[in-house]
């Protein structure tokens, strides 16, 4: 008995996707639908990266359609990640769709780790993703990358960046030695910022993952001022004192417009390796708290884990040093999680219009 494509709605209908909570419908992720007589051809198109999702939606849309009636069904799932706006008055960045900028009010609250791992956690779900170490005093990038050398440049203005696992990246780091100090003003310090990020030919990224310092001082806000940033990250721990000076860096992202695509809480419990015992060091339940009085996602809780750290100082992080581990995956969640939020933020339209020109004729 031939289906009708009414039938083929609504069994879509029904089939929500576990990484946005919509059905397939309703999130508009159905391309060129094609029913003829029990022959049922489409595309679903995420609007985020997700290649480890692509054969779980494909099996579980086939299903549907077979239940529905379908006998013969071709499904084919891809990702598209476009552009998205950004505050007010601030351009896009050519060779960057959007930016996420990773913050933290105070330091040791393992932010850059955080951020060099979400970055990959992108790339592993087929995403085009570069690292900006904006920390100008203290770069962390290059080593946790494994990143040695100087980045070149072909014109004498622009910096190629540095590659590791797959992701490009520029730091400050790559720049100097090792052992010598940042000695700078805050105007040099935003005016290198600048120079990073603008004077890098990055080449056509879905996501710049911007590893910040902690603060709220002046690389923060000429983030905020003259840098497009699509969503922000807060990372913290569940100490007390911790999360005063998060929800500081929450505060300001929310004073010049900028959405908080969520709150990652790191070092959230102890789990020890002999006898299993969860021990709660910093307290427990800080970031969820923060969460709701602010109206915002928990996106992650990550363990307080020696490997973490050790894969970090090796130059191998822990979404490559161990991919299918507990903790690569929590990553993995979290990384999806933000492309998610940033998939339902507004769409950039400012490409689509015509530059005007007004002559004397």
């Amino acid at each position: 008995m031939p289906i009708t494509e009414s039938q083929v709605q609504t069994a879509l209908r029904g089939l929500v996707d576990p990484n946005t909570g919509k059905d397939f419908v309703t999130g508009r992720a159905l391309r060129n639908v094609k029913v003829s007589g029990e022959e049922v051809a489409l595309e679903v198109e995420l609007g985020y990266p997700g290649k480890s999702q692509h054969e779980p939606i494909r099996r579980q849309v086939v299903q549907a359609l077979k239940a529905a009636g379908a006998t013969n069904v071709s499904v084919k799932v891809s990702s598209k990640v476009v552009s998205h706006a950004v505050q007010r008055g601030v351009k896009l960045v050519p060779g960057i769709k959007n930016i996420i900028a990773v913050a933290s009010g105070k330091g040791g609250v393992g932010k850059s780790t955080t951020a060099v791992n979400l970055a990959l956690a992108l790339a592993a779900e087929g995403a085009a993703v570069g690292v900006l170490d904006a920390d100008i005093y203290g770069p962390s990038q290059p080593m946790m990358l494994g990143i040695a050398g100087r980045p070149e440049s072909k014109d004498g203005k622009h910096l190629e960046p540095m590659e590791g696992h797959g992701l490009q990246a520029i730091s400050i780091g790559f720049l100097i030695d090792v052992d010598t100090p940042m000695v700078w003003r805050g105007p040099m310090v935003t005016q290198a910022l600048e120079q990073l990020l603008k004077d890098t030919n990055w080449r056509d990224l879905d996501y710049l993952v911007v590893d910040l310092p902690p603060g709220t001082g002046d690389i923060q806000l000429t983030l905020a001022q003259k840098v497009p940033v699509t969503g922000a990250v807060i990372v913290t721990t569940p100490q007390d004192i911790a999360l005063i000076d998060a929800r500081k860096g929450l505060k300001m992202f929310e004073k010049v417009g900028i959405p908080i695509l969520g709150i990652v809480e790191n070092m959230s419990f102890h789990l020890c390796p002999q006898c299993g015992h969860e021990s709660h060091i910093f307290g427990a339940g800080g970031a969820e708290k923060m969460s709701r009085d602010y109206g915002t996602e928990l996106l992650g809780q990550l363990p307080l884990d020696e490997s973490i750290r050790s894969q970090a100082d090796s130059g191998r992080p822990t979404v490559v040093s161990d991919p299918d581990g507990k903790v690569a995956e929590i990553y993995k969640r979290i990384g999806r999680r933000c492309a998610v939020k940033i998939a339902e933020l507004q769409r950039d339209m400012t490409s689509k219009f015509p530059n005007i020109v007004v002559q004397n004729t």
